[in-house]
């Protein structure tokens, strides 16, 4: 497949192969949330339920989340060192090492935390927020003080989930927030792990180019319908622009 007839549009396949198809350096920037595992503790001793976050056949095992090869193909295709990764806090530490020892790069940790997370502690702390990594060497961002938080607090975006059915979608206005910060407009922005579109909608909306990569054949539908403005139920959903427009008529 030629690299042009990748630009904005999201394939269907295992991205750790598709990814092959990206020429060195050609991509602005990367905002992806590859699989993780979250383990929450109930009332009774040892009742240890386990969540997986984006859960398809990309998860490459329980303790490994993904196969951390991708995170190569990462450096090879962006033009600078220039990504968002969202994980949980079993991650960090080898997120960083790998970006900051063998890159040299700058990071942030950013936080989303929930107002209102499961409520199942069993003598530990809630899982009340998920994490975003931020990797960046010779890239100068766009804040302004408005979109230079380094967290953010709501409410699980419960509406999200059930109109697109997908169990760990991010928020699209952090996610367009996070592109506006680290990118121009024209820019490529890559997901390899599409889920539900967001990133590929937040590049949309935001004048960015977009590449996204999903390996369910379901969730590939519904990323697609979600660029076209349709919900997983079928109905339509409606867009503004920044003035209040419908952009979806």
């Amino acid at each position: 497949m030629k690299f042009e007839d990748m630009i904005n549009t999201i394939q269907l396949g295992d991205c750790y192969e598709l990814i092959k198809n990206i020429p060195d350096k050609s991509i602005d920037l990367i905002v992806t949330d590859p699989p993780y595992e979250l383990e929450t503790e109930g009332s009774k001793k040892n009742n240890i339920s386990k969540t997986f976050a984006n859960c398809n056949s990309q998860i490459k095992g329980i303790s490994e989340g993904i196969d951390l090869k991708i995170l190569d193909e990462y450096m090879r295709i962006m033009k600078k060192p220039n990504i968002y990764i969202w994980c949980n806090k079993k991650q960090i530490l080898e997120y960083l090492k790998y970006f900051t020892e063998k890159y040299d790069c700058s990071f942030e940790i950013m936080t989303w935390c929930k107002t209102n997370p499961t409520p199942l502690c069993g003598g530990n702390y809630l899982i009340d927020k998920e994490f975003c990594l931020y990797f960046r060497k010779g890239i100068k961002l766009n804040t302004k003080f408005e979109t230079a938080f380094t967290y953010w607090i709501t409410s699980k975006n419960k509406n999200d989930k059930d109109n697109f059915e997908h169990p760990t979608i991010k928020p699209l206005n952090i996610i367009k927030t996070l592109i506006e910060n680290s990118s121009k407009e024209n820019d490529i922005v890559l997901d390899t792990f599409v889920g539900s579109g967001t990133t590929c909608l937040a590049a949309k909306e935001t004048g960015r180019r977009y590449i996204g990569m999903e390996i369910d054949k379901e969730y590939w539908k519904i990323a697609n319908n979600r660029i076209n403005g349709i919900e997983a139920s079928g109905q339509m959903t409606i867009m503004f622009d920044d003035k209040g427009d419908i952009l979806n008529e």
